[in-house]
């Protein structure tokens, strides 16, 4: 009879994971997602809107609705590996049920930390294959950063802020050319480049975009550009290489 979460809020949860033998996988004191954005397993997905604020619930989650087929290598939101195919048993706590965080002022802080956790979950999403997911979990990551706040930021949490969406718009990058989406990937670069210009990461990752292109003249000031931040990378080396080889016109017999 309590009130349940409902379309489009954001809950709160204490959350732990445990394997048949009582292992336990997962432990997060505070995890906090919208129902229906696909950045959690599938237990909690459909488990916690049924849940009032309070209450405490066992869910026992074929593997489907938890870690899936192939399980899930370490990562920062988990303690041990998830073997494939395991059933969990989840223990949920339902500590708070708010409107969409999206319409919210949230103090910078606050924001840092719900787009420091949509990022870790869209890494573990990566880690298992799952690319459209980790994209999800990236964009969700980024809206969190962007919205707005209660009062401005001081300098060193608008430079978090900074930092916090360029890793978040360099794994979008990676994720949409696992999807075999190049033009996006390109976009997620450049977005980069107009926070931080001289981002490694990102510079290399246009470069190859830009020959993959045919854009050659483009690729090879920012290949030069990444060269002159890391002079000793290999991969530099040989785009810049290949991309002369590729200019150079053929000898003549």
């Amino acid at each position: 009879g309590g009130l349940r979460p409902r379309p489009g809020q954001e809950v709160s949860v204490k959350v732990l994971g445990a394997l048949e033998d009582g292992g336990l996988v997962e432990r997060d004191p505070r995890l906090t997602f919208v129902p229906g954005h696909g950045d959690v397993v599938q237990a909690l997905e459909l488990g916690v809107p049924t849940m009032q604020p309070g209450e405490v619930s066992f869910f026992l989650a074929a593997y489907p609705y938890a870690y899936g087929r192939p399980g899930s290598r370490r990562c920062a939101c988990r303690e041990p590996d998830v073997p494939p195919e395991a059933p969990l048993l989840f223990e949920v706590t339902l500590l708070e049920v708010r409107d969409g965080p999206d319409p919210q002022l949230l103090p910078p802080a606050a924001r840092l930390r719900l787009g420091s956790q949509r990022r870790e979950r869209g890494n573990f999403h990566f880690a298992r294959g799952d690319f459209a997911a980790a994209l999800r979990s990236y964009r969700l990551a980024l809206r969190a950063l962007d919205g707005p706040t209660i009062g401005p930021p001081g300098p060193e949490e608008e430079e978090e802020l900074q930092e916090q969406r360029v890793k978040c718009l360099n794994n979008c990058a990676a994720a949409e050319l696992k999807l075999g989406r190049a033009e996006e990937a390109l976009a997620d670069c450049e977005a980069v480049l107009r926070i931080s210009p001289d981002n490694g990461r990102a510079l290399l990752r246009r470069g190859q975009l830009l020959v993959e292109q045919g854009r050659d003249a483009e690729a090879a000031l920012v290949l030069r550009r990444a060269l002159e931040l890391d002079p000793a990378s290999k991969v530099i080396h040989a785009e810049l290489s290949r991309l002369a080889k590729r200019q150079s016109p053929p000898s003549s017999a």
